[in-house]
Protein backbone atom coordinates (compact mmCIF):
# COMPACT_ATOMS: atom_id res chain seq x y z
CA UNK A 1 0.00 0.00 0.00
CA UNK A 2 1.68 3.49 -1.34
CA UNK A 3 1.27 6.44 2.17
CA UNK A 4 -0.78 8.61 -0.47
CA UNK A 5 -3.26 5.61 -1.30
CA UNK A 6 -5.13 6.46 2.17
CA UNK A 7 -6.22 9.75 1.05
CA UNK A 8 -8.07 9.30 -2.46
CA UNK A 9 -7.58 11.64 -4.60
CA UNK A 10 -11.22 12.36 -5.75
CA UNK A 11 -12.24 13.16 -2.29
CA UNK A 12 -12.79 16.66 -2.04
CA UNK A 13 -11.23 16.64 1.67
CA UNK A 14 -7.89 16.08 0.90
CA UNK A 15 -6.92 19.17 0.03
CA UNK A 16 -8.29 20.57 3.57
CA UNK A 17 -5.39 18.41 5.24
CA UNK A 18 -2.22 20.25 5.56
CA UNK A 19 -4.47 23.40 6.33
CA UNK A 20 -6.01 21.22 9.12
CA UNK A 21 -2.71 20.31 10.33
CA UNK A 22 -0.80 23.52 9.91
CA UNK A 23 -4.14 25.26 12.07
CA UNK A 24 -3.29 22.37 14.83
CA UNK A 25 0.29 23.55 14.77
CA UNK A 26 -0.35 26.73 15.38
CA UNK A 27 -2.82 26.52 18.25
CA UNK A 28 -0.22 24.24 20.00
CA UNK A 29 2.42 26.57 19.40
CA UNK A 30 0.41 29.98 20.13
CA UNK A 31 -0.25 27.75 23.60
CA UNK A 32 3.44 27.79 24.38
CA UNK A 33 3.77 31.65 24.44
CA UNK A 34 0.42 32.60 25.34
CA UNK A 35 1.31 32.92 29.58
CA UNK A 36 4.44 35.13 28.85
CA UNK A 37 2.38 38.71 28.49
CA UNK A 38 0.36 37.61 31.75
CA UNK A 39 3.87 36.37 34.01
CA UNK A 40 4.33 39.88 35.52
CA UNK A 41 0.75 40.03 36.47
CA UNK A 42 0.46 36.08 38.20
CA UNK A 43 1.60 37.14 41.58
CA UNK A 44 -0.81 39.45 41.97
CA UNK A 45 -3.72 37.40 40.65
CA UNK A 46 -3.19 34.26 42.00
CA UNK A 47 -1.32 35.14 45.45
CA UNK A 48 1.38 33.44 44.50
CA UNK A 49 5.04 34.03 44.30
CA UNK A 50 7.65 35.04 41.07
CA UNK A 51 8.61 31.82 41.20
CA UNK A 52 5.91 29.99 41.06
CA UNK A 53 4.62 31.84 38.18
CA UNK A 54 7.83 31.06 36.08
CA UNK A 55 6.67 27.89 36.39
CA UNK A 56 3.81 28.12 34.42
CA UNK A 57 6.49 28.73 31.28
CA UNK A 58 8.76 25.70 32.73
CA UNK A 59 6.46 23.23 32.96
CA UNK A 60 5.44 23.48 29.29
CA UNK A 61 8.70 23.10 28.10
CA UNK A 62 9.73 20.07 30.73
CA UNK A 63 6.39 18.22 29.54
CA UNK A 64 6.25 18.92 25.80
CA UNK A 65 10.10 17.95 25.68
CA UNK A 66 9.71 14.07 27.12
CA UNK A 67 6.06 13.40 25.27
CA UNK A 68 7.45 14.86 22.16
CA UNK A 69 9.69 11.98 21.37
CA UNK A 70 7.16 9.63 23.11
CA UNK A 71 4.08 10.25 21.31
CA UNK A 72 6.12 10.48 18.03
CA UNK A 73 7.24 6.91 18.79
CA UNK A 74 3.35 5.77 19.94
CA UNK A 75 2.30 7.72 16.38
CA UNK A 76 4.45 4.98 14.56
CA UNK A 77 3.50 2.26 16.71
CA UNK A 78 -0.61 2.16 16.79
CA UNK A 79 -1.47 5.23 14.53
CA UNK A 80 -0.44 8.88 13.91
CA UNK A 81 -4.16 10.43 13.99
CA UNK A 82 -5.17 8.39 16.88
CA UNK A 83 -2.17 9.67 18.94
CA UNK A 84 -2.82 13.20 17.34
CA UNK A 85 -6.29 13.59 18.80
CA UNK A 86 -5.25 12.32 21.84
CA UNK A 87 -2.91 15.22 21.98
CA UNK A 88 -5.51 17.68 21.04
CA UNK A 89 -7.53 16.32 23.60
CA UNK A 90 -5.01 16.84 26.31
CA UNK A 91 -4.39 20.50 25.15
CA UNK A 92 -8.30 20.81 25.42
CA UNK A 93 -8.26 19.68 28.92
CA UNK A 94 -5.10 21.80 29.53
CA UNK A 95 -7.30 24.69 28.53
CA UNK A 96 -10.29 24.38 30.56
CA UNK A 97 -8.34 23.46 33.94
CA UNK A 98 -6.15 27.29 33.63
CA UNK A 99 -9.93 28.64 32.85
CA UNK A 100 -11.53 27.34 35.38
CA UNK A 101 -9.07 28.00 37.95
CA UNK A 102 -6.97 30.94 40.01
CA UNK A 103 -5.05 28.72 41.68
CA UNK A 104 -1.55 28.62 41.15
CA UNK A 105 -1.03 24.79 41.37
CA UNK A 106 -4.25 24.02 39.14
CA UNK A 107 -2.57 26.64 36.57
CA UNK A 108 0.96 24.78 36.44
CA UNK A 109 -1.38 21.41 36.09
CA UNK A 110 -3.20 22.92 33.15
CA UNK A 111 -0.22 24.40 31.94
CA UNK A 112 1.63 20.70 31.96
CA UNK A 113 -1.43 19.42 29.85
CA UNK A 114 -0.99 22.24 27.17
CA UNK A 115 3.05 21.66 26.72
CA UNK A 116 2.25 18.07 26.18
CA UNK A 117 0.18 18.98 22.87
CA UNK A 118 3.76 19.99 21.61
CA UNK A 119 4.16 16.72 20.15
CA UNK A 120 1.21 17.93 17.31
CA UNK A 121 3.91 19.36 15.37
CA UNK A 122 6.22 16.23 14.62
CA UNK A 123 3.27 13.87 14.26
CA UNK A 124 1.24 16.42 11.24
CA UNK A 125 5.13 16.00 9.69
CA UNK A 126 4.71 12.14 9.65
CA UNK A 127 0.83 12.23 8.62
CA UNK A 128 2.14 14.16 5.55
CA UNK A 129 4.64 12.39 4.66
CA UNK A 130 2.51 8.98 4.46
CA UNK A 131 -0.35 10.79 3.25
CA UNK A 132 0.56 13.37 0.16
CA UNK A 133 2.60 12.73 -3.24
CA UNK A 134 6.17 12.87 -3.71
CA UNK A 135 5.28 16.24 -4.93
CA UNK A 136 3.34 18.11 -1.94
CA UNK A 137 5.13 16.85 1.05
CA UNK A 138 8.28 19.36 0.86
CA UNK A 139 5.68 22.17 0.82
CA UNK A 140 3.71 20.87 2.89
CA UNK A 141 6.17 19.81 5.63
CA UNK A 142 8.11 22.99 4.86
CA UNK A 143 4.66 24.83 6.43
CA UNK A 144 4.02 22.17 9.18
CA UNK A 145 7.49 22.38 10.47
CA UNK A 146 6.97 26.52 9.94
CA UNK A 147 3.94 27.00 12.50
CA UNK A 148 6.28 26.16 15.82
CA UNK A 149 7.11 29.98 14.83
CA UNK A 150 4.39 31.59 13.25
CA UNK A 151 2.51 30.20 16.57
CA UNK A 152 4.86 31.75 18.91
CA UNK A 153 5.34 35.10 16.76
CA UNK A 154 1.39 35.54 16.78
CA UNK A 155 0.80 34.22 20.09
CA UNK A 156 2.60 36.47 22.05
CA UNK A 157 0.44 40.34 20.12
CA UNK A 158 -2.38 38.18 20.56
CA UNK A 159 -2.18 37.47 24.51
CA UNK A 160 -1.27 40.79 25.09
CA UNK A 161 -4.22 42.21 23.67
CA UNK A 162 -6.49 39.81 25.77
CA UNK A 163 -4.57 40.60 29.01
CA UNK A 164 -4.68 44.19 28.73
CA UNK A 165 -8.45 44.47 27.70
CA UNK A 166 -10.07 41.39 29.33
CA UNK A 167 -10.46 39.23 32.05
CA UNK A 168 -6.95 36.65 32.23
CA UNK A 169 -8.95 33.61 31.98
CA UNK A 170 -10.89 34.43 28.39
CA UNK A 171 -6.96 33.34 26.40
CA UNK A 172 -7.54 29.93 28.50
CA UNK A 173 -10.91 29.84 27.60
CA UNK A 174 -10.57 30.46 23.69
CA UNK A 175 -7.31 28.54 23.72
CA UNK A 176 -10.06 25.21 24.42
CA UNK A 177 -12.31 26.74 21.96
CA UNK A 178 -9.47 26.32 19.40
CA UNK A 179 -8.48 22.88 20.71
CA UNK A 180 -11.69 22.02 20.29
CA UNK A 181 -12.38 22.97 16.85
CA UNK A 182 -9.15 21.47 15.97
CA UNK A 183 -10.66 17.93 17.59
CA UNK A 184 -13.39 18.14 15.17
CA UNK A 185 -11.36 19.34 12.09
CA UNK A 186 -9.05 16.92 11.93
CA UNK A 187 -11.83 13.82 12.96
CA UNK A 188 -13.93 15.33 9.59
CA UNK A 189 -10.57 16.00 7.58
CA UNK A 190 -7.60 13.62 8.23
CA UNK A 191 -7.39 10.27 7.43
CA UNK A 192 -5.37 7.42 9.87
CA UNK A 193 -2.05 7.03 8.61
CA UNK A 194 -1.84 3.14 7.08
CA UNK A 195 1.72 2.92 7.51
CA UNK A 196 2.94 0.75 11.29
CA UNK A 197 6.14 -0.08 13.00
CA UNK A 198 5.81 -3.26 14.43
CA UNK A 199 7.17 -4.26 17.89
CA UNK A 200 6.28 -3.58 21.70
CA UNK A 201 6.33 -0.24 23.31
CA UNK A 202 9.75 0.41 25.30
CA UNK A 203 8.30 1.12 28.43
CA UNK A 204 11.80 0.68 30.10
CA UNK A 205 13.34 3.20 27.56
CA UNK A 206 10.63 5.69 28.10
CA UNK A 207 11.23 6.32 31.84
CA UNK A 208 14.88 6.62 31.39
CA UNK A 209 14.39 8.88 28.81
CA UNK A 210 11.81 10.90 31.33
CA UNK A 211 14.34 10.68 33.61
CA UNK A 212 17.40 12.58 31.74
CA UNK A 213 15.38 14.63 30.09
CA UNK A 214 13.59 16.12 33.03
CA UNK A 215 16.64 16.17 35.37
CA UNK A 216 19.04 18.00 32.67
CA UNK A 217 16.01 20.43 32.12
CA UNK A 218 15.17 21.01 35.52
CA UNK A 219 19.21 21.97 35.76
CA UNK A 220 18.91 24.21 33.03
CA UNK A 221 15.36 25.99 33.94
CA UNK A 222 16.73 26.30 37.15
CA UNK A 223 20.11 26.73 37.59
CA UNK A 224 19.99 30.60 37.40
CA UNK A 225 18.18 30.77 40.41
CA UNK A 226 19.38 27.34 42.23
CA UNK A 227 22.81 28.81 41.49
CA UNK A 228 25.11 26.97 38.96
CA UNK A 229 27.45 25.32 41.36
CA UNK A 230 24.63 24.45 44.04
CA UNK A 231 24.47 20.75 45.12
CA UNK A 232 20.63 20.46 43.51
CA UNK A 233 22.23 22.02 39.65
CA UNK A 234 25.17 19.82 39.92
CA UNK A 235 23.32 16.78 41.45
CA UNK A 236 20.62 17.10 38.21
CA UNK A 237 23.44 17.36 35.66
CA UNK A 238 25.32 14.56 37.51
CA UNK A 239 21.96 12.34 37.55
CA UNK A 240 20.79 12.67 34.40
CA UNK A 241 24.01 12.13 32.81
CA UNK A 242 24.23 9.11 34.52
CA UNK A 243 21.07 7.95 33.69
CA UNK A 244 21.31 8.56 30.25
CA UNK A 245 24.41 6.35 29.64
CA UNK A 246 22.03 3.79 30.95
CA UNK A 247 19.45 4.53 29.19
CA UNK A 248 21.83 4.47 26.12
CA UNK A 249 23.40 1.17 26.96
CA UNK A 250 19.72 -0.83 27.48
CA UNK A 251 18.10 0.92 24.11
CA UNK A 252 20.89 -0.51 22.21
CA UNK A 253 20.32 -3.79 23.89
CA UNK A 254 16.60 -3.65 23.05
CA UNK A 255 14.90 -5.29 20.33
CA UNK A 256 12.36 -2.10 19.63
CA UNK A 257 13.89 0.59 21.27
CA UNK A 258 12.16 4.20 22.29
CA UNK A 259 14.98 5.69 20.44
CA UNK A 260 16.57 3.87 17.52
CA UNK A 261 20.22 4.99 18.42
CA UNK A 262 21.74 3.72 15.67
CA UNK A 263 19.85 5.30 13.33
CA UNK A 264 19.78 8.54 15.48
CA UNK A 265 24.04 8.15 15.34
CA UNK A 266 24.17 8.28 11.13
CA UNK A 267 25.43 11.26 10.21
CA UNK A 268 22.63 13.37 8.42
CA UNK A 269 20.25 12.86 11.79
CA UNK A 270 23.34 13.07 14.04
CA UNK A 271 24.50 16.25 12.68
CA UNK A 272 21.20 17.66 12.06
CA UNK A 273 19.70 17.15 16.04
CA UNK A 274 22.97 19.07 16.48
CA UNK A 275 21.68 22.30 14.23
CA UNK A 276 18.55 21.81 15.74
CA UNK A 277 19.73 22.33 18.59
CA UNK A 278 21.73 25.75 18.20
CA UNK A 279 18.67 26.74 15.46
CA UNK A 280 16.40 26.28 18.70
CA UNK A 281 19.00 28.62 21.08
CA UNK A 282 18.94 31.37 18.06
CA UNK A 283 15.35 31.46 17.28
CA UNK A 284 14.35 31.48 20.65
CA UNK A 285 16.90 34.53 21.91
CA UNK A 286 14.35 36.92 19.20
CA UNK A 287 11.61 36.04 20.67
CA UNK A 288 12.44 36.77 24.36
CA UNK A 289 14.54 40.10 23.99
CA UNK A 290 12.69 41.82 21.57
CA UNK A 291 9.58 42.42 23.30
CA UNK A 292 11.65 42.69 26.33
CA UNK A 293 14.15 45.34 24.81
CA UNK A 294 11.10 47.80 23.63
CA UNK A 295 9.56 47.53 27.01
CA UNK A 296 12.30 49.05 28.98
CA UNK A 297 11.95 52.62 29.93
CA UNK A 298 13.23 55.76 27.97
CA UNK A 299 15.32 56.35 30.97
CA UNK A 300 17.51 53.77 30.32
CA UNK A 301 18.67 55.44 27.72
CA UNK A 302 17.86 52.67 24.78
CA UNK A 303 14.59 51.35 25.74
CA UNK A 304 11.42 52.91 23.88
CA UNK A 305 9.08 52.44 26.59
CA UNK A 306 7.05 50.63 24.40
CA UNK A 307 3.30 49.24 25.79
CA UNK A 308 2.54 45.56 25.98
CA UNK A 309 0.64 45.28 22.97
CA UNK A 310 3.12 46.76 20.70
CA UNK A 311 6.09 45.13 21.97
CA UNK A 312 3.89 41.93 20.99
CA UNK A 313 3.39 43.38 17.33
CA UNK A 314 7.11 43.39 17.05
CA UNK A 315 7.30 40.04 16.58
CA UNK A 316 3.92 39.53 14.01
CA UNK A 317 6.04 40.51 10.91
CA UNK A 318 8.20 37.82 11.74
CA UNK A 319 5.63 35.38 12.04
CA UNK A 320 4.09 36.78 8.68
CA UNK A 321 7.67 36.31 6.98
CA UNK A 322 7.47 32.63 8.48
CA UNK A 323 4.23 31.92 6.56
CA UNK A 324 5.26 34.05 3.31
CA UNK A 325 8.89 31.97 3.01
CA UNK A 326 7.72 28.27 4.08
CA UNK A 327 6.79 27.65 0.31
CA UNK A 328 10.48 29.83 -0.57
CA UNK A 329 12.07 26.95 1.57
CA UNK A 330 10.62 24.10 0.11
CA UNK A 331 11.40 24.91 -3.27
CA UNK A 332 15.40 25.58 -2.57
CA UNK A 333 14.88 22.50 -0.48
CA UNK A 334 13.98 20.66 -3.76
CA UNK A 335 15.79 22.08 -6.18
CA UNK A 336 19.38 22.62 -4.06
CA UNK A 337 18.96 20.38 -1.33
CA UNK A 338 17.77 20.42 2.47
CA UNK A 339 21.48 20.88 3.35
CA UNK A 340 21.72 24.00 0.89
CA UNK A 341 18.33 25.37 2.55
CA UNK A 342 19.75 24.47 6.34
CA UNK A 343 23.14 26.57 5.38
CA UNK A 344 21.19 29.38 4.32
CA UNK A 345 19.13 29.67 7.43
CA UNK A 346 21.77 29.47 9.46
CA UNK A 347 23.72 32.50 7.41
CA UNK A 348 20.50 34.63 7.25
CA UNK A 349 19.60 34.24 11.31
CA UNK A 350 23.64 35.19 11.90
CA UNK A 351 23.25 38.22 9.33
CA UNK A 352 20.01 38.95 10.99
CA UNK A 353 21.76 39.15 14.39
CA UNK A 354 24.48 41.60 13.54
CA UNK A 355 21.73 43.87 12.19
CA UNK A 356 20.45 43.79 15.58
CA UNK A 357 23.76 44.59 17.22
CA UNK A 358 23.70 47.80 15.48
CA UNK A 359 20.63 48.80 15.29
CA UNK A 360 18.88 48.52 18.57
CA UNK A 361 17.97 52.54 19.13
CA UNK A 362 15.02 52.60 16.56
CA UNK A 363 11.28 50.92 16.64
CA UNK A 364 11.34 49.81 12.98
CA UNK A 365 15.11 49.03 12.32
CA UNK A 366 14.43 46.36 16.01
CA UNK A 367 11.24 45.05 14.07
CA UNK A 368 13.34 44.91 10.93
CA UNK A 369 16.03 42.90 12.59
CA UNK A 370 14.02 40.68 14.13
CA UNK A 371 12.07 39.93 10.79
CA UNK A 372 15.73 38.87 9.04
CA UNK A 373 16.16 36.22 12.14
CA UNK A 374 12.30 35.39 12.04
CA UNK A 375 13.44 35.12 7.89
CA UNK A 376 16.28 32.68 8.83
CA UNK A 377 13.92 30.54 11.37
CA UNK A 378 11.33 29.86 9.00
CA UNK A 379 13.91 28.61 6.24
CA UNK A 380 15.51 26.67 9.32
CA UNK A 381 12.48 24.78 10.60
CA UNK A 382 11.33 23.91 6.74
CA UNK A 383 14.87 22.19 5.98
CA UNK A 384 15.21 20.42 9.37
CA UNK A 385 12.45 17.96 8.39
CA UNK A 386 13.58 17.33 5.69
CA UNK A 387 16.94 16.46 6.26
CA UNK A 388 16.00 14.01 9.66
CA UNK A 389 13.69 12.11 6.74
CA UNK A 390 16.09 11.93 4.33
CA UNK A 391 18.43 9.82 7.35
CA UNK A 392 15.21 7.61 8.83
CA UNK A 393 12.95 4.81 7.66
CA UNK A 394 9.41 5.65 6.74
CA UNK A 395 8.32 3.94 9.71
CA UNK A 396 10.24 5.85 12.25
CA UNK A 397 9.72 9.61 10.74
CA UNK A 398 7.40 10.46 14.04
CA UNK A 399 9.91 9.75 16.84
CA UNK A 400 13.12 11.20 14.66
CA UNK A 401 10.79 14.32 13.94
CA UNK A 402 10.05 14.03 17.88
CA UNK A 403 13.28 13.63 18.90
CA UNK A 404 14.81 17.03 16.08
CA UNK A 405 12.04 18.87 17.86
CA UNK A 406 13.27 17.89 21.24
CA UNK A 407 16.49 19.11 20.33
CA UNK A 408 15.14 22.44 19.05
CA UNK A 409 12.94 22.68 22.52
CA UNK A 410 16.49 21.94 24.72
CA UNK A 411 18.34 24.75 22.56
CA UNK A 412 15.53 26.76 23.67
CA UNK A 413 16.02 25.86 26.97
CA UNK A 414 19.61 26.87 27.04
CA UNK A 415 18.87 29.99 25.72
CA UNK A 416 16.61 31.11 28.36
CA UNK A 417 18.79 30.26 31.05
CA UNK A 418 21.66 31.98 29.14
CA UNK A 419 19.61 35.14 28.36
CA UNK A 420 18.00 35.48 32.12
CA UNK A 421 21.44 35.21 33.41
CA UNK A 422 23.04 38.30 31.23
CA UNK A 423 19.97 40.08 31.68
CA UNK A 424 20.21 39.96 35.41
CA UNK A 425 23.87 40.11 35.71
CA UNK A 426 24.99 43.36 32.95
CA UNK A 427 22.56 45.85 34.93
CA UNK A 428 22.85 49.70 35.68
CA UNK A 429 20.80 51.75 37.64
CA UNK A 430 17.66 53.88 35.78
CA UNK A 431 15.23 55.60 36.90
CA UNK A 432 15.20 54.50 40.77
CA UNK A 433 15.24 50.61 39.11
CA UNK A 434 18.15 48.28 38.52
CA UNK A 435 17.93 47.75 34.42
CA UNK A 436 19.89 45.64 32.31
CA UNK A 437 22.42 47.53 30.11
CA UNK A 438 22.28 48.03 26.08
CA UNK A 439 25.36 45.75 26.22
CA UNK A 440 23.96 43.41 28.08
CA UNK A 441 21.00 42.95 24.80
CA UNK A 442 23.85 43.33 22.80
CA UNK A 443 25.85 40.24 24.02
CA UNK A 444 22.84 37.76 24.32
CA UNK A 445 22.82 39.57 20.04
CA UNK A 446 25.94 38.12 19.88
CA UNK A 447 25.63 34.70 21.31
CA UNK A 448 22.68 33.98 19.56
CA UNK A 449 24.67 34.77 16.24
CA UNK A 450 27.58 32.32 17.50
CA UNK A 451 24.81 29.76 17.75
CA UNK A 452 23.20 30.33 14.27
CA UNK A 453 27.14 29.73 12.81
CA UNK A 454 27.43 26.80 15.01
CA UNK A 455 24.25 25.39 13.14
CA UNK A 456 26.39 26.14 10.21
CA UNK A 457 29.32 24.20 11.24
CA UNK A 458 26.95 21.35 11.85
CA UNK A 459 25.54 21.77 8.81
CA UNK A 460 28.65 22.39 6.42
CA UNK A 461 29.96 18.58 7.60
CA UNK A 462 26.66 16.70 6.87
CA UNK A 463 27.24 14.11 3.99
CA UNK A 464 26.17 15.55 0.69
CA UNK A 465 23.22 14.19 -1.00
CA UNK A 466 21.01 14.39 -4.24
CA UNK A 467 17.32 16.00 -3.48
CA UNK A 468 14.98 12.85 -2.60
CA UNK A 469 17.48 9.90 -2.02
CA UNK A 470 17.23 8.89 1.27
CA UNK A 471 19.97 7.05 3.37
CA UNK A 472 19.98 3.80 3.40
CA UNK A 473 18.75 1.90 6.73
CA UNK A 474 21.50 0.82 8.83
CA UNK A 475 22.26 -3.21 8.75
CA UNK A 476 20.94 -5.14 11.58
CA UNK A 477 18.98 -2.26 13.00
CA UNK A 478 15.25 -3.45 14.14
CA UNK A 479 12.50 -1.59 12.63
CA UNK A 480 15.27 1.19 10.45
CA UNK A 481 13.42 -0.17 7.12
CA UNK A 482 10.37 -2.28 8.57
CA UNK A 483 6.95 -0.54 8.11
CA UNK A 484 3.67 -2.35 7.54
CA UNK A 485 0.37 -0.79 6.63
CA UNK A 486 -2.67 -0.67 9.70
CA UNK A 487 -4.65 -3.36 8.36
CA UNK A 488 -1.68 -6.26 7.62
CA UNK A 489 -0.17 -5.37 11.29
CA UNK A 490 -0.33 -8.50 13.35
CA UNK A 491 -2.31 -7.36 16.87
Amino acid sequence: MTAASATPAHDPRSRFVVPVLAFCGVVVAVMQTLVVPLLPHIPALTGSTPAAAGWLVTITLLTGAVFTPVLGRVGDMYGKRRVLLASLGVLTAGSVLCAATSDIGVLIAGRALQGAALAVIPLGISIIRDELPPARVLPSIALMSSTLGIGAAVGLPVAALVVENFDWHTMFWASAALGLLDLLLVLWIVPESPVRTPGRFDVLGTLGLTAALVGLLLAITQGADWGWTSAPTLGLLAGSLLVALVWGAYELRTASPMVDLRVSARPTVLLTNIAALFIGFAFYANSLVTAQMVQEPKATGYGLGASLVVSGLCMLPGGLSMVALSPVSAKISAKYGPRTALALAASVMAVGYVVRFFTSHSLWLIVAGATVVSAGTAIAYSALPALVMQGVPVGETGAANGLNTLMRSVGQACCSAVVTAVLANVTFEAAGRTAPTLHAYLLIFLIAAGAALAALVATAFLPSRRPGRAEPSAPGTVGASTSVPAAQEGR
